[in-house]
C-alpha cells in the first residue's frame, strides 16, 4: 500500500527565525511537508521543481514584496496563499489588497516576540494552512466590476403592517471563514441601502476586522462598521464582529436588537465563533431571523444554524460550486440546517426574500 501523500507547504519569509518557527509548527502535523524560501526568487525556483499545495507568504521582504509576488503568482500559476505578516494597523490595507488579489487567508504576527507568538498560535496556524490548501481558487470569477445592486422595491416588504405577529425588524446573521472576505464583499455590495440589519462573524485576526469593515463601507450602499458592545441592529446597517478576544452575540432589548461583544473562550476553535452568534439569534430572534452560512473550513456555525432553523428562522447555505472551501456549508447541510442551498451570486437576493416573508 502506497503512503498517503502529504500536503506540501512552501513558507516564504526573509526571517530565518520565522522560517524555523513555521517549519517546526507545521511539521508537527504528519499530514504536512514543509519547504522554505527566503524570498520570492528562491520560492520561484522551488515552484518550478515541485508545485506546492499551499504557500505562506510574508508581506515585507527585500528584492520583491509579498503583494507583488502574489499578483504575479495568481496571474501565472494560481496556488492557495496565506499571507503571514506583522503589518496590522498601518498595513491592513495591504492585506486587504492581498485578499482581493487572491490570497485565501491571513496570519498576523506581532512586531516583537514573533517566534513565541507563532508557537502559542500553533493550532490555529496549522488549521489555517490546511484549510487554505483545500481552497478552490476557481470557485468564483476574478473581480472585474461590482455586482448589480438589487432593487429594494423588488424584494423588501412595505414598511408597515406586513406581518401582524412581528414586533421587531427582521435581523440577518451571517457566518464565514476561509474565502469569506471576498464572498462577503460580493453579497454586501449587492444589497440596497435599506436592507435588513445584518450581523457578520468572519473568522479574522484581531484588529483586522476594523479595516475590513471600513473597506466594505466604502464599497456598499449599506453602512458597514465593526461592532461595538451595545450597537443597535437596524435597517441599512451591517455590523462586523471584532476579531480576536471576544464573541459577538445578538440580544433583544424590547422591540429592538443589539449586539453584545463579550470576552470568552474559543468555541468550535474560533473567537469570534459563528455558532455563538447563531445560537444567540435562535434564542433572541427566533422566527424573526435569517441565518446565512458561507465558505469556510471546519464546522463552526453548523450547530447554530440548525438551532436557528428549529427556532423558526429561515436558513441559507452557500453551495459547493462557489465556495472557496466547502467545509462550513457542507456540515450545515449535512445536519439538515439549511432550508436553501444557493450559489454566491444569489445569496443577497435570497436573504432579502427570506427577510421579506
Amino acid at each position: 500500500m502506497s503512503a498517503v501523500r502529504r500536503t506540501r507547504v512552501l513558507v516564504i519569509d526573509d526571517s530565518a527565525s520565522v522560517r524555523q518557527a513555521m517549519t517546526a509548527i507545521l511539521s508537527a502535523d504528519a499530514e504536512l511537508e514543509v519547504i522554505t524560501a527566503s524570498d520570492p526568487f528562491v520560492a520561484a525556483r522551488h515552484i518550478q521543481q515541485a508545485v506546492p499545495d499551499v504557500i505562506t507568504l510574508d508581506v515585507e521582504m527585500p528584492r520583491m514584496d509579498g503583494l507583488t509576488f502574489l499578483r504575479k503568482l495568481m496571474a501565472q500559476r494560481p496556488i492557495p496563499v496565506v499571507m503571514c505578516s506583522s503589518l496590522v494597523e498601518e498595513g491592513s490595507e495591504t492585506l486587504l489588497q492581498a485578499l482581493e488579489a487572491g490570497a485565501v487567508d491571513v496570519i498576523l504576527k506581532p512586531r516583537m516576540g514573533v517566534v513565541e507568538h507563532l508557537a502559542d498560535a500553533h493550532v490555529q496556524i496549522r488549521e489555517t494552512v490546511k484549510g487554505a490548501a483545500r481552497a478552490r481558487l476557481g470557485a468564483r470569477p476574478p473581480r472585474e466590476a461590482p455586482p448589480r445592486r438589487l432593487s429594494a422595491d423588488a424584494v423588501l416588504p412595505p414598511p408597515s403592517g406586513h406581518a401582524m405577529s412581528r414586533t421587531t425588524e427582521m435581523v440577518v446573521c451571517v457566518g464565514a471563514s476561509t474565502g469569506g472576505t471576498e464572498a462577503l464583499r460580493e453579497v454586501l455590495e449587492a444589497l440596497p441601502a435599506n436592507a435588513p440589519g445584518i450581523v457578520v462573524v468572519q473568522h479574522m485576526p484581531e484588529r483586522f476586522t476594523r479595516a475590513f469593515a471600513q473597506r466594505l463601507d466604502s464599497l456598499c450602499a449599506v453602512d458597514v462598521r465593526e461592532a461595538v458592545d451595545g450597537d443597535t441592529v437596524m435597517r441599512g446597517r451591517v455590523l462586523i464582529a471584532p476579531g480576536g478576544l471576544s464573541h459577538t452575540l445578538l440580544e433583544r432589548h424590547g422591540a429592538r436588537y443589539v449586539v453584545a461583544v463579550r470576552e470568552g473562550p474559543l468555541v468550535a476553535r474560533h473567537r469570534p465563533s459563528v455558532d455563538v452568534l447563531f445560537r444567540s439569534a435562535a434564542r433572541s430572534a427566533g422566527a424573526n431571523a435569517v441565518g446565512v452560512i458561507m465558505t469556510g473550513m471546519g464546522d463552526d456555525g453548523a450547530r447554530g444554524l440548525l438551532e436557528m432553523k428549529q427556532a423558526g428562522a429561515r436558513t441559507i447555505a452557500q453551495d459547493e460550486a462557489t465556495s472557496v472551501v466547502f467545509g462550513m456549508p457542507k456540515e450545515a447541510i449535512a445536519r439538515g440546517a439549511a432550508e436553501r442551498v444557493v450559489p454566491l451570486g444569489r445569496i443577497a437576493r435570497e436573504l432579502l426574500q427570506a427577510a421579506a416573508r
